[in-house]
């Protein structure tokens, strides 16, 4: 069934916002990321961080959604940075594990210092209300995003 023009007008807008805001979004956060860090590398490291545990270099790469080849060069600059440590699985010396090294833990924790007053104040120049209001939305969207790939 095609949608009526209106509907259609709608989702180029939104989806026009979405594009522009996450491109804006990403050179505010990568510019204050301390020198030497990408924004992969970032994410990788708070993904470690946070999980505390170790993960297979496929299911990061199925975390954020790239291929097997993009996340094994991240890791590797991780890796070669002492970042991350990698290990073979010692039942499947096809697989490998990846956990975050304490270098990597201190460089995430650097990272998030420098983009901590970055983020506060987008947050504080929208208002808090609004991003209350918005980030159930936001969580809808990228779930319904999520069911797409």
């Amino acid at each position: 069934m095609r949608e009526p023009p209106a509907t259609q007008a709608l989702a180029a807008a939104l989806f026009a916002e979405l594009m522009n805001s996450e491109q804006l979004a990403r050179s505010m956060v990568t510019r204050a990321l301390p020198r030497g860090m990408q924004l992969s590398h970032f994410s990788v490291l708070n993904l470690l961080a946070h999980l505390n545990e170790e993960r297979t270099p496929a299911e990061l790469a199925a975390a954020f959604h790239v291929t097997r080849g993009a996340m094994t060069n991240t890791l590797s600059r991780l890796e070669w940075a002492g970042h991350v440590h990698i290990r073979p699985d010692w039942d499947d010396a096809r697989r490998k594990f990846v956990s975050i090294s304490p270098s990597g833990r201190a460089a995430r924790d650097d990272a998030l210092a420098a983009l901590m007053p970055v983020l506060t104040d987008v947050v504080r120049d929208l208002g808090p209300d609004q991003v209350r209001a918005i980030l159930p939305v936001m969580r809808r969207l990228r779930e319904r995003l999520e069911d797409e790939v």
